[in-house]
């Protein structure tokens, strides 16, 4: 058995400490029933999969391996599941029980059927085997089986290879813990995170064969997706613009990748109006990174274009208390770009990936912008500004303008906490999609289906253009009076620096954050849209 030696595929950096590594979830050939290494002392539990009753009146209905372990064990595996769980446990996806069997004496005589097997099984929920379902099961499992050891699971080995990735991805992003900081140093680097009891499992085990590349992807995407969690969830004052941009040159410089930084001098010398004046008023200044990723015969050039407020307190037009709360992850755009652009570097994409994060802290003090400025951006157009809390739209308006004179994508894609709106709208659930072709509208919501980060096509409405208008300027960063439709018109806004190629707006104000954990989505930043870009530059063509 050589499952231990695998080492992880994707190492997360030492974001404000020391490394951090996702569970290890290798395979290895077999069944319950022939696995040679299952008495090992390293095996903590046994993971097997029941299904709902097909009538109310019936039983659980058994799944991968619950046949083959009820045969090794020599146990009634359905009896014990009914006795442990009750009638609350039915086996829907994200449904876990735990049944611990009783150890043989030592002194005993006749030793029990299950001698030497680990006495822990878990009975595993995946309702009807759906990759949704089983992206919940996962995510059960990591909860279920924190803290111990070696777990070996034979709940995939019928699924398909989607369903396994999913299944992986699942319990690697369910996995994930918020790192507690204790204690900062005085060059402002944390001393690394304190140990948490609570961990996963040092190793799942899955019985099967073939599931390799599954097992790979999942891991690049979660992988991702902690990346974004992890940056996202660093305070603010730890994660200042010079420090993302670190962070950035740090990560990009391992996985071999081109990076360039622009500080507040070459800002100003380039034109970057919208980004220095959001920026100006804070002790931090900003920065412009761009990360490129580029394949041997590259079939397209995608730009992704992240928000990166690394604080935003609205700046003149101060937000309340409780709005100010989290807004230590309103860079989780520019963390998803980043993260985004490593993971298709790892995946071996096809397509030239670029990311430029515009990172900023928008404060308040004596060189604040002000509501009725106009501000020259990146590309000459003038802004009137209307909303200092309006920020993300004047950073990524820069940043899509250095995008298309600078960098000549096929694609252009951001990714901002932006509106308000959006997560009114459309709730935590649901980012808000618009895009400027059927085809792009298409391929993001098949890219949201394999992920399970869903996305709500919203409209480019032109009727509301005329909310831009301005008298002293080209436009009008945030409508003069509140008509609703904030989303919308903050879409449209960001269209104008676009150049009239295609392009993708992806709001995930709601999504970005949650209130508490659920399934694979955890509390605070979510990492949401890291696997879903992922995914859609995998799939493009």
């Amino acid at each position: 058995m050589t499952a231990r030696d695998a080492q992880p595929l994707l190492d997360l950096p030492p974001v404000g400490g020391a490394p951090r590594h996702l569970p290890e979830v290798v395979e290895t050939p077999g069944t319950v029933l022939d696995c040679p290494f299952l008495t090992d002392d390293a095996v903590s539990a046994l993971v097997v999969a029941v299904a709902p009753p097909l009538e109310e009146e019936d039983g659980l209905q058994p799944r991968a391996g619950t046949v083959d372990a009820a045969a090794r064990y020599g146990i009634d595996l359905a009896e014990l599941a009914d006795r442990s769980g009750g009638s609350s446990f039915r086996g829907a996806a994200g449904e876990v029980t735990t049944v611990d069997l009783p150890r043989t004496h030592a002194g005993a005589a006749n030793p029990l059927p299950w001698a030497g097997l680990p006495s822990t099984i878990v009975l595993l929920g995946i309702g009807a085997g759906s990759d949704l379902e089983l992206r919940r099961a996962g995510a059960a499992l990591a909860g279920a089986t924190r803290g111990l050891e070696r777990v070996v699971s034979a709940a995939t080995a019928d699924a398909t290879p989607s369903g396994v990735t999913a299944f992986v991805e699942g319990y690697l992003l369910a996995a994930y813990r918020t790192p507690r900081f204790g204690g900062l140093a005085p060059s402002r680097k944390v001393r690394g995170p304190a140990p948490d009891p609570h961990a996963a499992a040092e190793q799942l085990v899955l019985l099967g064969e073939g599931a390799e590349q599954q097992i790979l992807a999942a891991r690049i995407a979660a992988s991702a997706t902690w990346l974004v969690r992890d940056l996202s969830n660093t305070p603010s004052n730890i994660k200042d613009p010079a420090w993302f941009a670190q962070q950035a040159t740090d990560l990009a410089g391992a996985a071999g990748l081109e990076t360039e930084v622009l500080g507040p001098r070459e800002l100003a010398a380039k034109g970057f109006g919208g980004l220095l004046a959001v920026g100006a008023a804070s002790a931090s200044p900003p920065r412009l990174v761009t990360v490129t990723y580029v394949p041997e015969d590259a079939e397209q050039h995608v730009v992704l274009v992240g928000k990166g407020i690394t604080y935003d307190t609205g700046g003149l037009s101060i937000k309340p208390r409780e709005a100010m709360v989290p807004m230590k992850t309103d860079m989780a755009g520019a963390a998803v770009a980043l993260a985004v652009v490593l993971g298709a570097a790892e995946a071996g994409v096809r397509h030239q990936v670029t990311a430029v994060l515009p990172l900023a802290e928008n404060h308040f003090g004596a060189d604040s912008y002000r509501p009725g400025d106009v501000l020259r951006t990146y590309s000459g157009r003038t802004v009137e500004v209307a909303n200092t809390d309006a920020e993300g739209r004047l950073v990524l308006a820069d940043a899509l303008g250095y995008a298309i004179a600078e960098l000549a994508p096929d694609l252009l894609i951001d990714v901002a906490t932006l509106t308000g709106a959006a997560s009114i709208g459309l709730g935590r659930g649901h980012a808000a999609l618009y895009a400027t072709a059927p085809e792009l509208v298409a391929g993001l919501e098949a890219a949201a289906t394999a992920t399970g980060e869903r996305v709500w096509h919203m409209p480019l409405v032109e009727d509301y253009t005329s909310a831009l208008r301005s008298t002293v300027a080209d436009l009008r960063h945030v409508p003069l009076e509140a008509g609703g439709g904030g989303s919308i018109t903050a879409a449209l806004f960001l269209r104008e620096f676009t150049g009239g190629l295609p392009w993708v707006h992806l709001d995930i104000a709601g999504p970005a954050r949650a209130t508490s954990s659920r399934h694979e989505v955890t509390e605070g930043a979510t990492g949401y849209g890291a696997r879903l870009l992922l995914r859609y530059l995998t799939d493009l063509r």
